[in-house]
């Protein structure tokens, strides 16, 4: 799937519309608390001044409901931006996104200014990927971007309806997910190792029903592996369970027997009989689970079976916790996983969400080789499922 980038169309003198992801979080005084998604934005952004165009950045935020709403405007975005590129970051508060103000603005937009758009969910017709919104806010400009990885899942007239306008591609961060994460999917180094964790099967049935098509090895943890163990007979006391995804769980063991991909669960986990971040906890084998405990981690000797198949693995994706890694008691499976991946000479993709956030605490985060910006987008790529923000861009 190789799709255009900005690097592979003449953008001087142009006026780019660029789709960013500024969904980040505010503290109760407007102060933002995380600017890693600004940040990884800028090669973008830079390349595009650089190239002697005038730069239009459009985003969402948060939930406004579909209307104005002061508590999720982009402003903070805007002054932070500024300080990043240490130059003026145009932005008026328009409620209507693209209203009259807007487009005298856009109008006199030179080459090297930057003109930051309202939050685009500020209006109805942004998640209705209405046509009539997507034409207003391609009327702004000349070529259309796509930088905005975790919002590619959603047809909405920022991410999709406007290239039914304007040419679209990729922008850098857009080109790296589908480098890594399409790569692996499509053509890994083998042997290729899938490591799937979080709370619940059924978030990803889809995401397991993908990998056992191409993995050489999955192996499952956090508290979703319960419910394989409780499937296999195993008493899991008060551990997570989905009994509704029992018979599932063991289908998906018969279909990675059948297909000859070696599915690990956790043969030790560590138990305690409340879930809270000072309870008491053992480390028991998974034969030994007592009735009023509850699994909150995998134990060592599973993260010694996991490290060993991540070690001799030549690419391996994760996703997903192993146990409650926002307890330091129950993070320590969570730990040697990201340790294995972090210590590996393999190609080591972190499939956004918890994982991602749980390497960044970890402070792992330097020795991955990529770690996806999109959450809900990760998980429907690693589905298997087609993007729409994607698909809209021009093939090469």
């Amino acid at each position: 799937m190789s799709k255009k980038t900005v690097s592979d169309i003449d953008l001087k003198g142009k006026k780019v519309l660029m789709r960013a992801d500024f969904n980040v979080p505010l503290d109760e005084n407007g102060v933002i608390t995380d600017e890693t998604r600004i940040t990884a934005a800028l090669p973008t952004i830079n390349y595009i001044l650089d190239q002697g165009a005038a730069l239009i950045l459009m985003s969402h935020m948060g939930r406004p409901k579909n209307q104005p709403n002061p508590k999720f405007s982009l402003e903070p975005v805007a002054k932070k931006l500024s300080e990043l590129l240490k130059k003026e970051v145009i932005f008026n508060d328009d409620g209507a996104v693209t209203g009259s103000v807007t487009v005298a603005a856009a109008a006199a937009l030179k080459p090297g200014q930057i003109l930051l758009l309202q939050n685009t969910r500020f209006r109805p017709e942004e998640e209705k990927n209405d046509h009539r919104f997507a034409k207003e806010l391609a009327d702004l400009g000349d070529v259309f971007v796509n930088d905005a990885f975790g919002t590619a899942h959603r047809a909405h007239a920022s991410t999709v309806g406007i290239a039914e306008f304007l040419p679209g591609v990729s922008g850098f961060l857009i080109q790296k997910e589908l480098d890594f994460m399409g790569k692996a999917l499509e053509k890994p180094e083998r042997p290729f190792v899938a490591i799937l964790g979080g709370s619940k099967v059924s978030d990803k049935i889809g995401v397991i029903n993908n990998l056992l098509e191409k993995v050489d090895t999955l192996i499952i943890g956090g508290g979703m592996a319960f419910t394989f163990l409780k499937a296999q007979g195993y008493e899991i006391g008060k551990s997570l369970l989905e009994a509704d995804k029992m018979e599932l769980a063991n289908e998906l063991v018969k279909k990675a027997q059948e297909k000859g991909v070696k599915l690990l669960l956790p043969v030790d986990v560590v138990a305690a009989e409340t879930f809270a971040a000072d309870a008491p906890f053992v480390v028991v084998n998974i034969n030994a689970i007592p009735a009023h405990s509850l699994g909150l981690d995998i134990g060592p000797e599973t993260a010694a079976i996991y490290t060993k198949v991540i070690l001799e693995a030549k690419t391996v994706i994760w996703n997903g916790p192993m146990g409650v890694f926002e307890m330091p008691a129950f993070a320590k499976g969570t730990e040697a996983v990201a340790k294995a991946m972090s210590d590996s000479d393999a190609i080591t993709i972190i499939g956004g969400g918890d994982s991602a956030a749980a390497v960044k605490i970890l402070g792992y985060e330097e020795g991955m080789s990529h770690i996806s910006t999109g959450g809900g987008a990760s998980l429907e790529f690693l589905e298997g499922k087609k993007l729409p923000g994607i698909e809209i861009l021009q093939d090469k």
